[in-house]
């Protein structure tokens, strides 16, 4: 079983700042793309940014310039720095991650959520 553990959301003011994380554990062979997506009260589910285990990344539109997304491999970790915080940006934050796993010889790929992380963001 693999799974994935936010920390870091909380109350902010507009123009703060906050720093996501996103652990996996378990039985892991390796992590292959790792992401971010909000879901506002009334809203679907939408990406924020996510990161290739070669460091691509790739960023919504209405995050550019002032979210980074991150990834620490041998801690099995992602990470999301948000600066310049808006009141749009209030959301539950899940973080997603592209496993590879192995049974004895026979490996399978699946893509695992955590439970999400509030961030409110106070104008």
């Amino acid at each position: 079983q693999v799974q994935l553990v936010e920390s870091g959301g909380g109350l902010v003011q507009a123009g703060g700042s906050l720093r996501l994380s996103c652990a996996a554990s378990g039985s892991i062979f390796s992590i292959r793309a790792m992401g971010w997506y909000r879901q506002a009260p009334g809203q679907q589910r939408e990406l924020v940014a996510t990161i290739t285990s070669s460091d691509s990344t790739n960023y919504a539109d209405s995050v550019k310039g002032r979210f980074t997304i991150s990834r620490d491999n041998a801690k099995k970790t992602v990470y999301l720095q948000m600066n310049s915080l808006k009141s749009e940006d209030t959301a539950v934050y899940y973080c997603n991650a592209d496993v590879a796993y192995n049974r004895g010889a026979v490996y399978y790929t699946d893509l695992y959520w955590g439970q999400g992380t509030q961030v409110t963001v106070s104008s």
